[in-house]
Parts: C-alpha cells; structure tokens; sequence
C-alpha cells in the first residue's frame, strides 16, 4: 500500500528519523517483487517505415489533453525537439551523416510492463493500471522528487520546475479517452495508419504478420518491445536500428528487476522516504532560495543599468 505525503509526515513527528532508519535493522533478505501482468493490456504499434512525419499525431495529442502546443514561431515545424512538459507525444527525425536510410520515430511512453518510473517512485505516485496496464501518475501522491525522470531507462517523464511539488508528464495512452470507449488521440488522426492502438496481444500479431508478409523492409525482423526490458505495451517496427532511434537496447530483463525493485522493499519499511523527502525537499528549497536570489540580483543589476 501507497503512504501518502501527510501519513508520512504524521510518522516522522511520531517516531523521528532516527527510530525510522532503526527499523531496517535486523529485516529477512529483500527478494524480488513480482508484478501483477494486466488483465487487459493496452498499447500502440507504431511502424517507422510507413510515417510520414506530418505531426499530425503531435496536435491531436495536445487537444485530448487540453495542454496547448509548445511551439517557437521561429522554427514552427521542429518545435518541440522533445518530450517536455507541454508534450507527451512527439515524431522526431533520425538523419544519418552518412546519408544511409533515415527515419521518423515517435516517442511517447513505453508502457513497460514493469516500469522504472514506477519502481523508483517512493510513494507508488507512478504505477499500472490493473486492467489496461497503462502507467498512471497521481499528483496527491507525488512528492517531486523527480527521481522517476532519472530511473526511466527511456528517458520519458518530464517535470515543472516551479514550486516544490512539480506536475510530472507523460503519456498515459488518453485514459479520459479510453474510460468513454474512444482511441488515444494520436491513434485517432494518423493518416498513414502507422500508429495503431489495440490490445497488446493483437497488435504483437499484427506486426509479425507485417514482418512475414514483407521480411526485408524491417529491421531484423523484430518487434521492439516484445520482450525488450521485460516487454512493453508500446510496439516498434523499423528499417533502421532501433538505438538510432532512441530506443535503447536493454535486454529482455526489466531495469527494475536488475537494478530497483529492491528498493521498494526499502521504502516498505518507511526508513528511505522519510530520509529521501527531508533531504531532497532541503535541495529543492535551497536550489528555489538561490535561483530567486540570483533573480533578484539580476533585477538590481538591470535597473542600475537603466538608471545609468
């Protein structure tokens, strides 16, 4: 069960920190934690070789989650270059030097079924969804301390600075969309159909039936993300490497499973919060102190300026 930022805090006045780091002395062995597969998971298949790079993906995305559009007037149709906290969703471009096969690559959350993010989170604000398997933040929960940005091995969420509990963002597949029967907004407006959203068992199908069909247009005539860091819900095909892409080579062993699920048995026993929200909300508040001073600064410096 999930402790959430007030039960923490009741507990920290109650037995301090001191007698929280006591209670992990003596405990058995910390084993793996086994993570329930969805009933009915849900994700994308998205084919590299068939998009064409129109963005249009980008703005339906944006609509579905009433966020407006991160665009520099300057360079309109490269803007944004990546996930941000404005952008769950984006098509990127991948243009060797060597004037070899290029390719566009859309980005958005994997959907792992055992998320780094989730594992890393310690207060459980990012975890799966039961039923549809999609990986879901809760803000009430979150703490900021933004340490699922650094144990996503792909990179995906993203975070405010302003204030000490920042919005965290990424794609949760439109589950407002999903819970009235309606597809993904990205999924909705694809005009080549390289991104399609469907159960995870029936676009795996569709795209071996895609590499049978035509064995020399993908790359190694593999599915990214059908056993790719555990396996994930959304599915890749490609002409080129999937590394050059973005997509990292990882193994079939989920990063949680080699590196952080032990960590969760930690947080279980409350010591690791308690020292990690103390300590980071310390770093947070002097970083927010020294930034306004610095700010302050440069006011005084700019007014002096003008007075001169």
């Amino acid at each position: 069960m999930a402790i959430t930022r007030r039960e923490l805090l009741t507990n920290i006045a109650k037995a301090g920190v001191p007698a929280a780091v006591a209670m992990t002395t003596g405990t058995p062995t910390m084993t793996a934690q086994e993570i329930p597969v969805p009933n009915t998971p849900l994700g994308l298949l998205y084919d590299a070789t068939i998009c064409i790079g129109c963005k249009a993906c980008e703005v339906a995305c944006n609509e579905a989650n009433n966020t407006p559009a991160d665009v520099d007037e300057a360079k309109l149709h490269e803007a944004p270059t990546d996930l941000n906290v404005l952008t769950r969703n984006i098509i990127k471009l991948y243009k060797p030097e060597d004037g070899s096969s290029s390719s566009f690559v859309k980005r958005q959350c994997m959907q792992c079924f055992d998320p780094g993010c989730a594992a890393g989170c310690p207060f459980e604000a990012l975890y799966k969804d039961a039923d549809t398997g999609v990986v879901r933040w809760e803000g009430s929960r979150c703490i900021g301390c933004r340490y699922c940005t650094i144990t996503c091995p792909y990179s995906v969420p993203r975070f405010q600075w302003k204030g000490i509990n920042p919005l965290i963002t990424k794609c949760e597949l439109c589950s407002h969309r999903l819970a009235r029967g309606q597809k993904p907004g990205c999924t909705s407006v694809c005009p080549t159909g390289a991104v399609i959203f469907g159960p995870r068992t029936a676009l795996l199908l569709e795209a071996k039936r895609r590499i049978k069909n035509d064995p020399g247009r993908y790359y190694q005539n593999r599915v990214y993300g059908e056993t790719d860091n555990g396996g994930t819900q959304c599915l890749y095909l490609s002409r080129v490497p999937f590394e050059k892409l973005g997509l990292p080579e990882l193994g079939p062993v989920a990063v949680p499973a080699k590196q952080l699920r032990w960590q969760r048995r930690i947080y279980e026993y409350f010591a690791m919060p308690a020292l990690l929200y103390a300590g980071l909300v310390a770093v947070i508040r002097k970083n927010i102190t020294a930034r306004e001073e610095e700010a302050h600064q440069q006011e005084k410096e700019t007014g002096l300026r003008a007075q001169l």
